[in-house]
């Protein structure tokens, strides 16, 4: 087996074991049980680990974006009622937090990479500030950015939050390297949101090339996606 799903709802549950049977995401374990009962050990010997699978938005995409079925991942979309208007506002007092969990999982088992998305409302913001204080505290490299359904074709707006953590932190401070003292002064930038620039602009452009003119002021800087995305 590939990957390691966990999906409380029985119905999602048995909507990714049929996903599976179809072949359309990498073949694994469905586990019900909550995220707060799953121990190390049962996450060993999985390259994928799908944390809150859902319907199988996250192991769908990365099959579609060609990620290998062999290649490590973890995804985890942690609830978003208690910091979205559907919840009561209760945020860390709610019941339905549980990043604590993940956060421990992930300190255990130490995955290369792991994605997730949370909703984009003002009230997530502290939700993803104790998310990447978290992930850094581990060794992470950590980015966020907000954009709407709207962007990729859906007839509303509708904006989610969509995280990374990644291991492989020095890739990304070589790249700080790169960012010029005189572009934060000229732009007005404080150091964090430049360093939010030239990492998100490198995210954009694998090629390993367009983040450098994007940084000295090419065609996208300073507007959009690209200076909400924050790597520390």
């Amino acid at each position: 087996m590939t990957a390691y799903y966990n999906e409380i709802d029985p119905f999602a549950a048995q909507y990714l074991r049929n996903l599976i049977d179809a072949g359309l995401i990498a073949s694994g374990v469905v586990d019900t049980r909550s995220v707060e009962d799953v121990t190390p050990n049962d996450l060993k010997g999985f390259s994928q680990v799908h944390l809150f699978a859902g319907f199988g938005g996250w192991p769908r995409a990365l099959r579609v974006a060609g990620w290998p079925d062999d290649r490590p991942v973890w995804t985890a979309s942690c609830p978003c009622q208690p910091f979205s208007q559907a919840g009561e506002g209760k945020q860390f007092d709610d019941e339905r937090h549980l990043w604590p969990a993940v956060h421990w999982l992930a300190g255990q088992q130490r995955p290369v990479v792991i994605f997730g998305e949370q909703s984009s409302s003002k009230d997530a913001e502290v939700w993803i500030d104790l998310v990447q204080t978290d992930m850094e505290s581990l060794g992470y490299a950590f980015g966020a950015s907000a954009f709407p359904s709207a962007g990729v074709g859906a007839p509303h707006i509708r904006e989610r939050t969509y995280w990374l953590a990644d291991s492989n932190r020095e890739q990304y401070e070589e790249r700080l390297s790169g960012c010029r003292e005189g572009d934060r002064q000229e732009a007005g930038w404080s150091a964090v949101e430049l360093t939010g620039l030239c990492l998100s602009c490198g995210l954009a452009h694998p090629c390993g090339e367009g983040w450098k003119g994007r940084v000295s002021g090419g065609e996208g800087c300073g507007t959009g996606s690209c200076q909400r995305i924050r790597w520390m």
